[in-house]
């Protein structure tokens, strides 16, 4: 190694030890700095001071390290190598300005150092400093650890220091609070300290109290509205405590041994749980319930979207029904299948296609599948199921029966089961009116009355009735093009000119094409239908119904559209009935007439025909009782406001509670009533509340107008001729 190199070498350890020795000069000093902040400021003033002489400690090294230089060097080759020969400057003088003596003497320097490869220049450490600063730093730390805590400044300690007696405090103050929020593991979100004692949280969060009071009670605790109390305990200066969340729940600070807490010693805080909503299930693909094969279709594509406010399971369950037959001879065959979703745990996706020929699907079979999912509570996941998907083989008619009335007997019954699934759409939209928006809830309603319409057409027209559109057939199980809305078939057909050479020429061997050339007679209600009389008559009630079902679910309002939906499934179960029969048909026998009532006034067993009257729906005593004491109470008669029965108050509303929209309000407003009950605005804000729960009272008949004074002089004139 080369001279210059042995040189730089030394000169940089030299620094490395003159820098780590001012450092441990300097660092029990801060030690003890940091020791008494933290006693006397806290944390965040030892924190600060941390990072600030830190700082200084570390300028004053590298300023104590920057005064090992060449010079220096120099000094200290030439004093502790006597090789050196006083000519140690000689290293680092420039070349060009050098007599020969002068480079002889140089290289001969170089050969020394290079000859004894290291040169150990590097300063003593302080030993005796540093030893006696770690120990005084020792002692230091020992003794502002072991020191009582310092009294907070003020009046009253300025005052007791001085020797002048103070009276006992009035009152105790939280002078720090502190409310730690740890929702549940499954809800994935971070742990977080609020400075209030209010809290919103999730269902199950863990919730973990710090307070700190002014003087220090006995004890302290917290009674939450029910009843239930939760100790405080003490940890130092500190009240502890700590609780899950289960529901909401309004609570206060208790104190004993202490003075009144302030501002108020009722003073309730609110805690709200939230509850986990149950997942959310979407059909993405098909888009409708029930789907009908094409030909040649191999497979079946099915889409889900599943979504929850904390997330859902990674996996879904498909459950899968092969029903198969007809008639009472129905066999099912189920089975599961595990599918993968994809996307975030909030909104996931699930697709499969099903092999139709691996799953066994013949004609005249339903495939019915529903996804079941659930979501990431725990211990006890949420489940959520989606509608009933049904892909339906339509079973082959064939040609093999003769005569219309036969045909007519397979067809119609296809379609008779169509009522009872609207009935179920229907049903299925109220129970989620109150989850759904207006603009979906009647949009959705629409279109089940677009349903019914479709429906109501393809009857009439075995009644003869002109159907919105083309002439068509009623469709048959073995058509492979699904319905469209009327909204897309809408031309008419040649203004119904009946021009109907211009339509194409029916299949041959199609019983639907017999159907439409041979028994299309609409302008002739009643030749238009190979059905009976009083078939005919049941179907047209039925299509009477069908239209007041489809009125008003088309106005979105399908409470109002079942009653008529019903009537419609009835008179055409009727029809059904009836498609059955092919024998003579004979009148009914009535059972003969007792002669000996007639005339005779007898009316035993028969029900009055009046209109019973309903009984007014009266106050509850408890409600009614507080509605009254709750009158707003003049300034000057506040003593005397009427007296409230608060025990009863609240057994009513815990026997209540699933009638109030926010039963935490409700309790808020009693207790702060209950505190100061002569306050005329803590009764309007209970009478508010009150007031949605209270009957809405009766209509009244208005008392008719006397007339005034000339009506009255009519009246008594009248009174006075009738006295005569």
């Amino acid at each position: 190694m080369k001279a210059t190199a042995i040189l730089g070498q030394a000169l940089r350890s030299a620094r490395l030890r003159r820098g780590l020795d001012a450092a441990l000069l300097c660092l029990p000093w801060l030690a003890i700095a940091l020791a008494l902040t933290w006693r006397l400021a806290g944390a965040g003033a030892t924190l600060a001071l941390f990072v600030l002489g830190g700082a200084a400690i570390m300028a004053f090294c590298l300023h104590r390290a920057r005064r090992i230089d060449s010079r220096w060097l120099v000094r200290e080759l030439d004093a502790q190598r006597a090789d050196m020969e006083d000519s140690a400057d000689l290293l680092f003088a420039p070349a060009a300005r050098m007599t020969a003596l002068e480079r002889l003497q140089l290289a001969r320097l170089q050969q020394r150092i290079e000859s004894s490869k290291t040169v150990d220049l590097r300063p003593c450490w302080s030993g005796r400093a540093i030893a006696g600063g770690v120990g005084v730093a020792a002692l230091a730390i020992v003794a502002i650890a072991l020191w009582p805590a310092r009294q907070p400044v003020t009046l009253e300690n300025a005052l007791a220091n001085i020797g002048v007696a103070v009276a006992a405090p009035t009152h105790t103050r939280v002078v720090q609070q502190q409310l730690r929020i740890e929702p549940p593991g499954y809800t994935r979100l971070p742990a977080r300290e609020d400075a209030t004692l209010d809290a919103k949280a999730p269902h199950g969060t863990r919730l973990q109290w710090a307070l700190r009071f002014a003087p220090q009670p006995g004890a302290a605790e917290l009674v939450f509205h029910d009843g239930r109390r939760v100790a405080l305990v003490r940890d130092g200066d500190d009240w502890r405590a700590s609780d899950v969340l289960t529901r909401s729940a309004l609570y206060r600070i208790a104190l004993r041994d202490a003075p009144p807490l302030q501002p108020a010693p009722g003073s309730l805080h609110r805690l709200d749980a939230i509850a986990d909503r149950a997942p959310q299930l979407r059909v993405l693909e098909p888009d409708r319930s029930l789907s009908l094969m094409t030909q040649g279709q191999r497979n079946w594509g099915l889409a889900f979207e599943a979504s929850d406010d904390y997330g859902v399971a990674a996996n879904a369950r498909l459950r899968i029904t092969l029903a198969q037959g007809s008639g009472e001879n129905i066999t099912f065959r189920e089975q599961f299948m595990t599918l993968r979703g994809t996307g975030p745990a909030t909104l996931r996706r699930y697709a499969q296609r099903l092999d139709l020929g691996a799953l066994g699907l013949a004609a005249g079979d339903d495939l019915i599948v529903q996804l079941s999912v659930d979501d990431n509570r725990v211990p006890a996941p949420q489940n959520a199921r989606s509608a009933s998907l049904i892909l339906r083989w339509p079973s082959d008619l064939g040609t093999e029966t003769t005569g219309l009335d036969g045909m007519v007997k397979k067809v119609l019954p296809a379609y008779f089961r169509s009522q009872r699934q609207i009935i179920i759409d229907a049903e299925a939209l109220l129970k989620q009116q109150r989850k759904l928006a207006a603009e979906s809830y009647l949009e959705r309603s629409d279109g089940i009355g677009v349903d019914q319409r479709i429906l109501r057409l393809r009857y009439g027209q075995f009644l003869g009735e002109e159907a919105e559109g083309e002439p068509k057939p009623p469709p048959t199980s073995d058509a492979h093009d699904e319905p469209k809305d009327d909204a897309t078939t809408a031309e008419p057909a040649a203004k119904d000119g009946h021009d109907h050479a211009q339509e194409a020429a029916p299949a041959f061997g199609q019983e639907s094409a017999v159907l439409e050339e041979y028994g299309h007679t609409h302008d002739h209600a009643e030749a238009a239908t190979l059905l009976d009389p009083e078939t005919r008559t049941t179907l047209k009630a039925a299509l009477d119904q069908m239209w007041q079902s489809e009125l008003n679910l088309r106005q979105g309002h399908p409470e109002r559209a079942l009653p008529y939906a019903y009537r419609a499934l009835k008179f055409i179960k009727q029809v059904q009935q009836a498609t059955r029969i092919y024998l003579a048909r004979v009148g009914p026998e009535l059972p003969p007439i007792d002669e000996s009532r007639r005339l005779g006034g007898d009316r035993t067993g028969l029900a009055r025909r009046d209109d019973a009257l309903a009984a007014a729906t009266a106050a509850e005593p408890t409600l009614a009782g507080l509605w009254s004491a709750l009158d707003d109470v003049p300034s000057s008669s506040r003593s005397e406001a009427p007296a409230i029965d608060f025990a009863e108050l609240e057994r009513w509303l815990r026997a209540n509670q699933a009638r109030l929209a926010d039963p935490l309000a409700f309790v808020a407003a009693i207790e702060a009533l209950r505190a100061d009950p002569a306050c005329v605005s803590c009764r309007r804000d209970l009478r508010a509340l009150l007031w949605p729960l209270l009957p809405r009272p009766a209509a009244t008949v208005p008392r008719r107008d006397d007339g005034g004074d000339a009506g009255r002089r009519y009246l008594d004139a009248l009174r006075q001729e009738e006295a005569r």
